[in-house]
């Protein structure tokens, strides 16, 4: 083959791969041109997809379980990562912080609601698109990851019904030495709690609700103490009446005989104990522990931060008791 035969048949080798790039190019425009076209549709189905899902939450009243906080959120993260774009995480965004703020419109929750769940729902959220984006960019091997969303919606199921739920049932207990005998505290027990300055940083700035108007006292089987609430931007504030249930050496035990406080969307308080012992001469050991029923889901979420909150709240009872 003479060099003119070469040049001509390389040339017409460079012109067919130029040809086949052209073709693949005009092929991923005109796929990206009807992606384009059918961004609205999408954007409207996944719309609607999340406004029934909300609405589906309120109506059957599963807006404190995962369903709400875990499931939602990671189903418009998945559909939304689907639509085209280069902005996944910041549309992912954008619908969360929209899901955030109807919660808050629709279902009248306060800043302190919002700010909890907000770390839970975004971080769901942007891990589901960060796992589905490594796996589209990984070919066949990254969809391997793709099972770990779908275990988080199955996640998200936990507490839509009251077999779903995981250790609801908890207990917030703080020990604190006062510098008291022991006839001392049983003198300030009797008298019953008085409303107190909140110390506890956390509860100031989220600004959980604390008892305002409290009566009662006593130590005798029978005898009541009352915890009223004020109105907030959660709702009526109502109130908590307790009784004693039990009355032994150092130790109180107390029944929950009415609970429509503004405490009770979050948490079913279910009883109460109260105990003391000397320690020496001059100091005595108080112990308070707070038994309840979680409210929101998931537990290995709001588990650990209702127990802090309620540990708190455990906290300032004995300061109401003028025993710090």
């Amino acid at each position: 083959m003479t060099d003119e035969e070469h040049w001509s048949e390389h040339m017409r080798q460079e012109w067919n791969i130029d040809q086949d790039a052209r073709r693949r190019q005009q092929d991923r425009e005109r796929r990206a041109g009807l992606w384009r076209s059918a961004r609205p549709v999408f954007a409207v189905a996944i719309a609607v997809a999340g406004a029934s899902g909300f609405a589906l939450a309120v109506a059957s009243d599963r807006v404190d379980s995962a369903l709400f906080f875990v499931l939602l959120p990671t189903a418009l993260a998945m559909a939304l990562v689907f639509v085209p774009g280069r902005t996944s995480y910041g549309q992912v965004t954008v619908a969360v912080t929209i899901l955030m703020l109807l919660s808050s419109v629709f279902l009248h929750e306060g800043v302190i609601c919002v700010v909890l769940a907000m770390p839970l729902v975004y971080g769901v959220a942007l891990a589901v698109v960060g796992i589905v984006d490594a796996a589209r960019r990984n070919g066949r091997r990254g969809y391997a990851l793709l099972p770990v969303p779908l275990l988080v919606l199955t996640a998200g199921l936990e507490g839509v019904t009251p077999e779903l739920r995981v250790d609801p049932d908890q207990s917030a207990v703080v020990v604190r030495t006062v510098a008291l005998s022991p006839a001392e505290v049983a003198a300030r027990i009797a008298a019953g709690p008085r409303p107190a300055d909140l110390r506890s940083v956390p509860l100031r700035l989220l600004g959980v609700p604390m008892p305002q108007h409290i009566a009662g006292q006593g130590l005798d089987p029978g005898d009541t103490w009352v915890f009223g609430y004020h109105d907030t931007s959660h709702g009526a504030g109502g109130g908590i009446t307790t009784r004693v249930r039990e009355h032994a050496d150092g130790r109180l035990a107390f029944d929950i005989v009415r609970n429509d406080s503004i405490t009770s969307r979050w948490m079913e308080f279910t009883g109460a104990e109260l105990s003391w012992r000397a320690v020496d001469a001059g100091h005595t050991e108080v112990r308070i522990a707070l038994d309840y029923v979680r409210g929101l889901d998931p537990s290995w979420y709001f588990g650990p931060l209702q127990d802090g909150l309620t540990t708190a709240g455990a906290g300032h009872f004995l300061d109401m008791m003028r025993l710090s």
